[in-house]
This record gives C-alpha cells, sequence and structure tokens, in this order.
C-alpha cells in the first residue's frame, strides 16, 4: 500500500505556468505522485505529516549539467604553471584529474556532490562523468552514490578521443550498457554524453546520435565553451561549433548543449529550429574566464534554457543569483532579465531539457513528488504572492533549506540526511579526495 504525504501550512510556490502562488495551503502525496495542491487547512492525516508553517515550499530545483566528481578538487592546492586560458585549465587541471579517478572516486563524489546538492535545494540533477581509467562499472558506482543520499540523477559517461578512439568507444559501451540496465529505476536514468565538438571525430558522433534515438535518452554535448572548440571547428571543417553538430543531426528535441559561450545568432537560430535546449552555468563560466553566454537572446528565440553548475558551486540559489546578475552586466542593462525567468531555469525548464517537464519541475496533481521547504522565518522583509519569487532569487540560499522529498520520499529532514548519515557522507569523501590529491601530487613530479 502506498504511503501517504502531507505538507501543511506553507506558502506554495508551485511553479506551474500560470505562476501560482498559496499564501497558505497544503500538498497531498499518494507513494511517489502529488495527489492533491490547494489552499486552506487541510483536512485529513497521513503517514508522514510535515507542518511548513513560517515556511515556503517550492518544486525541487534541478541541475541541468554538473560533474560530481568536481567536489573531490575542493580545496586541492596543485603545483602546476597557472593556466591562461580555458584550454590550458583542461590540460593542466581537469585531464589530469580525469586520469587520476577510481571506482571509489566516482561513488565518493556521487555520495558526497549529491548530499551537498539535496542539502541545498536540489532534487534532480544531469551528470557526465570522465574518467579513462576507470570506464567500465564507474556509472553503476555513481548510481550506487547517488541512490544512497537519496537524490534523483540523469548519469553519463562523456565520451572523448583526445587519447584514442579505444577510449571513447569503451565510455560508448558503459553509457549504453547503463542505460538499458536502469529503464525501471525510480531516481537513476541514463543518457549518451559527447565530451566537445574539439575531442570527438564525425564517426563517433554520429554512432552517439543513433544510439541515443534508438534508446530515447537525451544526449549532451559540451558545446563552445571557450575558443579552442569554435576555432578547432572552423579550422577543421569551416563550421561554427553548432554548424557542425547540425550537420551531424545532433541537435534535436532531447539535444542539451552545455554553455553555449560562443555561439552567434546564425547558431542560436539553428538550435531554436531543431528544439534543443542549453544548459547555462553561469559561475563555472566566471571561473574558467571563458565569457558570458548570450541567454537572453537565446529566451527571446524561444529556446529552452536550464541551470547547472559544472561541478562547481552545488548550491543552486548560488547558481540563480549569478545567471540574474551577469548578464545585467555583460548587456549593461539592469532589466535583461528578471527572478521570473532565473526561477523557470532552475525548476521547469530544467525539466524540460531533459523531456522531463510532465513529470518534474512544479508542484502540480499527478506530477512526481519532488519538493523543497524552505525555512522563511529569517526573511527581512514580507513574504507575499507578489515578492516570493524575488525573495527565491534575491534573499534565499541552500542554508535555508529545512526539508527535501525526492520520489515521496523525505530524504532531507531539519536539514539531515535521512537515507544515509551526515558523516558517512563525510568521511567517504575525505578519504577519497585526500587519495586524489595524493595521487595527483605523484603525477605533477
Amino acid at each position: 500500500m502506498s504511503k501517504e504525504l502531507l505538507i501543511k501550512n506553507g506558502m506554495i510556490v508551485t511553479g506551474d505556468k500560470r505562476g501560482t502562488v498559496i499564501q497558505k495551503g497544503y500538498v497531498w502525496v499518494n507513494g511517489s505522485r502529488i495527489t492533491e495542491v490547494s489552499e486552506g487547512e487541510a483536512k485529513f492525516t497521513a503517514d508522514t505529516v510535515i507542518d511548513a508553517a513560517g515556511c515556503i515550499v517550492i518544486p525541487g530545483l534541478i541541475t541541468a549539467h554538473t560533474h560530481l566528481y568536481g567536489i573531490l578538487l575542493r580545496g586541492a592546492s596543485l603545483n602546476i604553471k597557472p593556466p591562461t586560458d580555458f584550454a590550458q585549465v583542461l590540460q593542466r587541471v581537469w585531464w589530469p584529474v580525469d586520469e587520476a579517478l577510481t571506482q571509489e572516486d566516482a561513488y565518493a563524489s556521487a555520495l558526497s556532490a549529491g548530499a551537498d546538492m539535496l542539502r541545498n535545494g536540489s532534487t534532480l540533477f544531469a551528470d557526465t562523468y570522465s574518467g579513462p581509467n576507470s570506464i567500465e562499472g564507474s556509472l553503476n558506482e555513481i548510481a550506487r552514490g547517488t541512490k544512497e543520499v537519496g537524490i534523483r540523477g540523469i548519469l553519463a559517461f562523456e565520451m572523448t578521443e583526445r587519447n584514442n578512439a579505444d577510449e571513447a568507444n569503451r565510455g560508448f559501451q558503459e553509457g549504453i550498457k547503463f542505460i538499458k540496465s536502469c529503464k525501471k529505476d525510480d531516481l537513476v536514468s541514463g543518457m549518451i554524453s559527447l565530451h566537445a565538438s574539439f575531442t570527438v571525430g564525425d564517426e563517433i558522433v554520429t554512432r552517439a546520435v543513433e544510439e541515443a534515438r534508438q534508446l530515447d535518452v537525451p544526449i549532451t554535448v559540451h558545446t563552445s565553451e571557450g575558443l579552442v572548440d569554435l576555432y578547432h571547428n572552423l579550422e577543421a571543417t569551416g563550421e561554427r561549433t553548432v554548424e557542425r553538430l547540425d550537420r551531424l543531426d545532433v541537435l534535436g528535441p532531447k539535444t542539451v548543449l552545455a554553455h553555449c559561450v560562443h555561439v552567434n545568432d546564425h547558431e542560436l537560430d539553428l538550435i531554436s529550429k531543431r528544439r534543443a535546449s542549453v544548459a547555462h552555468n553561469p559561475m563555472s563560466n566566471m571561473l574558467n574566464a571563458v565569457g558570458v553566454a548570450p541567454v537572453p537572446a537565446m529566451l527571446s528565440k524561444g529556446i529552452t534554457v536550464g541551470l547547472g553548475n559544472d561541478g562547481w558551486i552545488y548550491d543552486p540559489f548560488e547558481n540563480m543569483r549569478c545567471a540574474l546578475t551577469i548578464h545585467r552586466l555583460a548587456s549593461r542593462n539592469p532589466s535583461i532579465i528578471g527572478p521570473e525567468e532565473i526561477f523557470k531555469m532552475a525548476t521547469i525548464e530544467g525539466a524540460h531539457c531533459y523531456g522531463l517537464g510532465t513529470e518534474l519541475g512544479s508542484i502540480e496533481k499527478r506530477k512526481l513528488a519532488d519538493i523543497v521547504i524552505l525555512d522563511g522565518t529569517r526573511v527581512p522583509t514580507p513574504l507575499t504572492p507578489d515578492s516570493i519569487v524575488g525573495h527565491l532569487v534575491n534573499t534565499f540560499g541552500g542554508r535555508d533549506v529545512r526539508d527535501v522529498v525526492v520520489d515521496g520520499r523525505v530524504v532531507v529532514k531539519d536539514r539531515l540526511l535521512t537515507q544515509t548519515s551526515d558523516l558517512h557522507v563525510s568521511e567517504t569523501s575525505i578519504k577519497s579526495a585526500r587519495e586524489l590529491w595524493s595521487r595527483l601530487q605523484q603525477h605533477e613530479r
């Protein structure tokens, strides 16, 4: 028999098409699905009751692009020559990290980053893993960590031919095997991932596209994040990055292009025409000094844009604030984008990126119950239906997340994980990071 959950007395930001905000109401969940969202007092009880008085109830936030293993590099001191552009960041930082990763790191980072995202209000992430010396079985280890904390994840192995074609093929097979193995899993699913246009040839791209369509899963690729991608394609084919991807039939309704910093209007028209989506990673773009993606132009062309963290800062509220401010600065227009667009990017638009808009991204009847409850007692100004979305982007942070529900299960209660212990997560992560740092130091010597 399905268990029931009742969330009562909270202000509910539904995130539906009308932008409905219920000043005081309840959400009733039966099993994994929302069965009722209503104003007023709940006249019944349930197996589990959460009193959300003084709280804000919002849809689970969606991280449209991440690299879970990035958390293991947090605070690391690398003895490397400081990079001066994005290509050197890849060559001196991330590619050596990729090569040093183990199966244990895949599990530990999923556990740690998954817990960090949950505690900060993310209930779904889309991750690509890139460990050339830990390919086989890596996605199962990531899935193990994901399910252990109780977050929802879309997982892929990131195919690349930067070392050799065999590495790409092994990654391809790992991805296909994983996708087929988790077709009926409640929390994890698979997708196809290409690292970037400048590290894969036409043949593997074509195979990836065909397989993604046969399996009916999303396909994702880093797209013109840095100028190296654009220049490589121009030199090799005379095409801009998105033009090449379009020629190879990559673009489509289930395609998620990560970054899209160095794209022009023609490329945006192609993305819009093919109904592909973009995962915007503003904080990572700033960190790597690659530039600012033309998100306002994307939105004006009807392109679906989700919000990601690219494996750096896992607090989605920080990423929302950055997305709000970076485009105002870049355009020198303080009205170029507003909190409403940003909140949609972090919720329903992120769901649409992966074809999940009918299942996730808003609090509505029959949708999956992925819900976040924020403590509203420390907000300095009134919380009203008119002010709440502005508060979500300008006031709240991960520190205000009190409870989190994923698939109808309470996975964070009073700021603590419920499916595993916070101590287990931190101990596992620290042990894995310490050993990874040691291997990196040996590599540097």
